[in-house]
C-alpha cells in the first residue's frame, strides 16, 4: 500500500476544485495531445472516444474532478479503481506506460493554469497522481498474474481463429472464437469481456472490448457484436472478418460478472446489444442447474433487431424457473404478441417494479447509456440496495486514467 497523502498536498488538491471545475477539459485535452505525440502510448487508447467531439476527455474530466472531490476519501473511490485496472488489463497496460500520462497530465495543467500551477500545486498533483497510479499497478500485477496462472489463461496478446460466424439480427452477428495454438483457454466470468487488438489497413491498430456472449466452456469464445453506423472496428468485423480470419486477444477482464454462488433470484435486464452478457449469465445459470427464479428482460426495437430470441428462449424452456419477457419498442407490422415479443413500448418503470422481485432480486444490467441512468435510478427508489445492483455501460468509463 502506498505511503498516506500528506495533509498538506491533500489541501492543495482540494484547492485546486475551482479550476478544475472552469478549466478540467482543457487541461484533458492538453494532456492527451501531449500523450498521443508517442505513438506506442496513443494506440492503447480507443480513438473513437477522444477528440472534442469525443466522450473520453468529458469522462475524464469528470473523473479527475471527483478524484480532487474525494482526496480525502478515498474509499468512496474503491470501485471505480477496480473498473479500471480491469481496463487497463484488457488493454496490456504497463507499469511503464504510467510515467507518460504523470509527464503529459503535469505538463496540460502547466500549460493551462499558468502561473497559477505554482510548483507546490504541481508538486501535490505529482503524489496525488502517484498515490493512485501504484495503487493501480500493483491491482493490476495481482490481475495479470491470476491470468496467467489460472488454467487456460495468458498475458499479453493471443492469436484466436474465427471458428464460426452467425447473423443474429439485422445488426448484430456472433463470432465463435478458439485460439490458434489449440490449447484450453481460461473459465471467464459471465459478464466479462474480450480486448481485441485489430490491424486495419489505413488506420494505426485498433482496441476495442467486446462482451463474452456464452458461458465458460474452457476451448472457445463466443462474442455478439453489433455494427455501429460509424464502427471502425464492428464496421470491418462485420464486412470483413470471415471464418479462418485471425484475430489478436487479451485475457478475459471486467468486474460486471454473474457472482459464483447464487442464492437470490436474478434478474437479467438489457437494451439492444447490451444482450451478450445477459446471454452469457443465462447461459451459466441453466448449465449449472440454478434453483433460483430468474427474468430475463429485454428491449429492443422490433424483430429484426432482435438478436438471440431462439437462443434465449430455449434455453429458458431447459431451466428451472426461467422467465423471458421481450419489450419491442415499436412492433413491424405482422409480429405477434407472444411469438415475437411480449410487450409493446419500452420497459417502464412500473412494469419492472410490479413484474420482478424488487425486494429480494440481484439485478444485472447492460445497455446504452440513457437506459441504464434510468432503469438504475428506478430500482434505486423503489428500494433496491445499491450492492444487488450490478451494471455493465457503452462507451469509457466516467472515472480517473479509464482508457
Amino acid at each position: 500500500m502506498p505511503e498516506p497523502l500528506s495533509s498538506q498536498t491533500i489541501a492543495l488538491v482540494k484547492a485546486t476544485v475551482p479550476a478544475l471545475e472552469a478549466h478540467g477539459l482543457d487541461i484533458v485535452h492538453e494532456m492527451y495531445s501531449r500523450m498521443f505525440q508517442n505513438p506506442d502510448i496513443r494506440d492503447l487508447f480507443n480513438q473513437s472516444h477522444h477528440g472534442d467531439a469525443g466522450s473520453q476527455p468529458r469522462a475524464l474530466t469528470g473523473a479527475i474532478l471527483a478524484y480532487a472531490n474525494n482526496i480525502d476519501n478515498l474509499g468512496a473511490l474503491a470501485p471505480a479503481v477496480e473498473r479500471i485496472a480491469q481496463k487497463h488489463v484488457g488493454l496490456q497496460i504497463l507499469p511503464e506506460h504510467y510515467p507518460h500520462v504523470a509527464q503529459a497530465l503535469l505538463g496540460a495543467i502547466k500549460a493551462v493554469l499558468g502561473d497559477a500551477a505554482t510548483d507546490e500545486i504541481l508538486a501535490a498533483w505529482g503524489e496525488a497522481y502517484w498515490f493512485l497510479a501504484n495503487i493501480l499497478i500493483a491491482r493490476e500485477n495481482r490481475i495479470y498474474t491470476e491470468q496467467e496462472e489460472t488454467a487456460g489463461g495468458w498475458n499479453g496478446w493471443r492469436d484466436f481463429r474465427i471458428e464460426e460466424i452467425a447473423r443474429e439480427s439485422s445488426v448484430i452477428s456472433s463470432f465463435v472464437l478458439r485460439p490458434v495454438d489449440g490449447n484450453p483457454v481460461m473459465a471467464h466470468r459471465p459478464g466479462q469481456y474480450l480486448t481485441f487488438w485489430f490491424d486495419i489497413p489505413g488506420h494505426p491498430p485498433v482496441k476495442r472490448n467486446y462482451s463474452i456472449s456464452s458461458a465458460p466452456n474452457g476451448a472457445t469464445y463466443r462474442i455478439s457484436v453489433k455494427c455501429e453506423p460509424h464502427g471502425l472496428a464492428s464496421g470491418w468485423l462485420h464486412r470483413e472478418a470471415r471464418t479462418g480470419t485471425v484475430l489478436k486477444v487479451a485475457a478475459p477482464a471486467g468486474e460486471f460478472f454473474l457472482g459464483s454462488h447464487v442464492e437470490r433470484p436474478v434478474v437479467l435486464l438489457s437494451g439492444g446489444v447490451g444482450l451478450t452478457p445477459m446471454v452469457a449469465m443465462l447461459e451459466a445459470l441453466v448449465e449449472s442447474g440454478a434453483d433460483v427464479p430468474v427474468h430475463y428482460v429485454h428491449g429492443t426495437h422490433n424483430r429484426d433487431t432482435h438478436a438471440m430470441r431462439g437462443h434465449v428462449r430455449a434455453l429458458a424452456a431447459k431451466g428451472k424457473a426461467v422467465r423471458v419477457t421481450d419489450f419491442h419498442q415499436a412492433p413491424l407490422p405482422g409480429e405477434v404478441v407472444g411469438r415475437d415479443y411480449h410487450m409493446a413500448g419500452i420497459i417502464t418503470d412500473d412494469w419492472l417494479t410490479a413484474n420482478t422481485p424488487v425486494a429480494a432480486a440481484d439485478y444485472y444490467i447492460c445497455g446504452p447509456r440513457p437506459f441504464l441512468r434510468h432503469a438504475v435510478s428506478a430500482l434505486s427508489l423503489a428500494g433496491v440496495p445499491s450492492d444487488r445492483i450490478h451494471y455493465e455501460f457503452f462507451g469509457p468509463a466516467d472515472e480517473l486514467l479509464a482508457a
